[in-house]
């Protein structure tokens, strides 16, 4: 799905956020549930779904055009780290700490505006992505 008016590196930030989604999704539905022990430990399962969650929204803020599209992104970063980190640390999870390292990336950048949307409007927010009131 590339979208003219999207610059490539959103694009690209857009990709790894629903690879990423898709990715936790599956595994947390699939191998942890059926791994179970650590696998599915509640602070461990949650981060997971989190991670989905905040994957799928950022790609959503950015492909809607949103100029608050760079805090979706740093909180995608975080929340990327961190499940990447419990998914080396439970094990056996290599797909899944991929997918999160590159999201993180790819978001920590766009969160620090290294790339921006073609047609992003400028007036009406403040530095950081907030709305002015």
């Amino acid at each position: 799905m590339q979208m003219s008016s999207l610059s490539p590196d959103m694009q690209r930030c857009i990709d790894e956020c629903l690879h990423c989604y898709r990715t936790c999704t599956e595994m947390a539905m699939n191998h942890c549930l059926e791994s179970g022990g650590r696998h599915v430990e509640p602070e461990h399962f949650r981060l997971m779904m989190n991670c989905a969650a905040i994957c799928r929204t950022s790609a959503e803020f950015m492909m809607s055009a949103s100029p608050l599209h760079a805090a979706t992104c740093a909180a995608c970063a975080a929340v990327c780290d961190a499940c990447a980190d419990s998914c080396e640390q439970v094990g056996n999870m290599d797909e899944c700490v991929q997918a999160c390292r590159a999201c993180a990336e790819m978001c920590h950048q766009m969160s620090q505006g290294g790339t921006s949307l073609g047609r992003m409007p400028d007036a009406g927010v403040q530095a950081g992505g907030l709305p002015i009131s």
